[in-house]
């Protein structure tokens, strides 16, 4: 920085000024989602690039600083290239200039490497050429693994996989032990902590984990080569007495290839696997909503097939055809047996909670979306929800809470009981939490009819 000199002759016929004492401005920062940019390449022509690939990170300011910006830069510009050839990443920063604001200069190397780790290549040109010596990387990993049959063993198959394979040479790979998965997952943790919110890597030293791949053949310049278009991170947990449950870790498929059935592809496999091993279920770990969408709506469409369940899921579709429940003073039971609990778990390897969410959205497309079972239809969700969430003895009719003190706690100490005049205690009004609770209440069952609906929408035929 300068300053402006001014000549001795203007200073003598001017008059004096005040000197006036200023103090710089704390330097703001920028938030890394402004001035962060990564795009997935698949060759050395994409880098650079106007029309490359450009992915949206769940939210880049986690990894600077507490308050996810980066200090002491101005003009600042990080461009990120990921290679989903080798998944090594470079990164190109410019910026006009940098000094200490008052908050320091943010170290970028550090702060990238806690998202790209060893995969970060230092200088553009190894990057590069990575294009091609490591153009047949993924190859050498499915060649460790075992292929999967993309079929669903009772011969039934979503339209999404019937058309994945007509249209492409796809397929889902197995890879299981230590050095495979952990090699391959070490590349992948980027997109795993960028492209899954909340998400955290696996433990790879763990035996117990492996990973799917649905990859696609491509023909380049004469080689066969496989693209990875996804891939899926299982676990095998101990089941007493002797068996094994199988849980869903980790699921992604890489950007440019979602909204194409890929997603779907995998889980079908994933189903056909647990099937084909005869675990004792199939689980997974805290779904999205849109993950938990494709699975519940994959799931339905197995059990429409499933003839075991039929008779139990007439008999409640019927019951709510003809009764009404808006006479009930208690909750009715439209759930299903606990036969077809365990049958459907023993063959189809749906757990029980998933079984129960599908088994609400089989009766919509039982009732047929008539507008004179829906009220029914309504109670049995609001019933449900309500005994989740508040907890099945939601009517808190007769309860009374009593201050008792102690030598103990004085302020502490109560007594719960259950009054016997029930009517008595039943004509309270409720209080302004109650009416809260029944407002979310009502929120989550119009949340939970759309979301079935939706599914009902996807899966029906006839577009109820």
């Amino acid at each position: 920085m300068g300053t402006k000199n001014q000549s001795s002759s203007s200073s003598a016929t001017e008059p004096k000024k005040r000197r006036r004492v200023g103090f710089s401005k704390t330097d703001p920062g920028i938030e890394a989602n402004e001035c962060i940019k990564i795009y997935l390449v698949s060759s050395k022509e994409e880098v650079d690039a106007p029309d490359s690939y450009c992915i949206q990170p769940v939210d880049l300011n986690n990894f600077f600083e507490e308050d996810g910006k980066i200090y002491g830069y101005q003009g600042l510009k990080i461009t990120v290239w990921l290679s989903s050839i080798s998944f090594r990443a470079y990164a190109d920063i410019t910026f006009q200039s940098s000094s200490d604001g008052g908050k320091g200069i943010t170290d970028l190397k550090p702060a990238l490497q806690n998202i790209f780790a060893d995969n970060l290549v230092e200088k553009k040109d190894d990057f590069l050429q990575t294009f091609s010596t490591d153009s047949d990387y993924v190859q050498s990993i499915v060649s460790k693994g075992e292929t999967l049959q993309l079929k669903a063993p009772n011969g039934h198959n979503s339209d999404s996989t019937e058309q994945l394979k007509t249209e492409s040479d796809v397929e889902v790979i197995r890879v299981v032990g230590t050095m495979p998965v952990g090699h391959l997952y070490s590349r992948l943790i980027p997109l795993v902590l960028l492209l899954i919110d909340g998400s955290n890597p696996i433990d790879i030293t763990d035996p117990g984990w492996e990973i799917l791949l649905i990859a696609q053949k491509k023909t380049e310049q004469g080689d066969n080569q496989l693209r990875l278009l996804g891939f899926a991170a299982i676990y095998r947990f101990y089941h007493y007495p002797d068996s094994l449950r199988l849980r869903l870790g980790q699921i992604l498929v890489l950007p440019p290839y979602q909204q194409k059935g890929y997603g779907h592809c995998l889980l079908e496999a994933l189903n056909n696997l647990a099937i084909s091993e005869d675990v004792h279920d199939l689980t997974v770990e805290e779904p999205l909503d849109t993950l938990q969408y494709v699975r519940t709506c994959i799931d339905v469409q197995r059990l429409l097939v499933f003839t075991p369940i039929q008779e139990a899921l007439d008999s409640s579709i019927l019951r709510l055809k003809q009764e009404n429940l808006s006479k009930k003073t208690q909750a009715c039971h439209f759930g299903p047996p606990q036969s077809a609990i365990e049958d459907v778990r023993k063959v189809l390897k749906i757990n029980k909670k998933q079984f129960l969410q599908c088994w609400e959205v089989l009766i919509y497309l039982g009732l047929e979306s008539v507008d004179k079972y829906m009220e029914n239809y309504r109670t049995i969700i609001s019933d449900r929800i309500r005994a989740d969430v508040i907890g099945k003895d939601s009517g808190a009719a007769g309860k009374r809470l009593a201050e008792f003190p102690t030598d103990y706690d004085e302020e502490m100490a109560f007594v719960m009981f259950k009054s016997k005049n029930v009517e008595a205690s039943s004509s309270i009004e409720m209080d302004e939490d109650q009416v809260n609770q029944e407002q979310q209440l009502k929120q989550l069952v119009d949340e939970r009819i759309e979301q079935i609906k939706s599914i009902a929408q996807k899966v029906s035929p006839r577009g109820l």
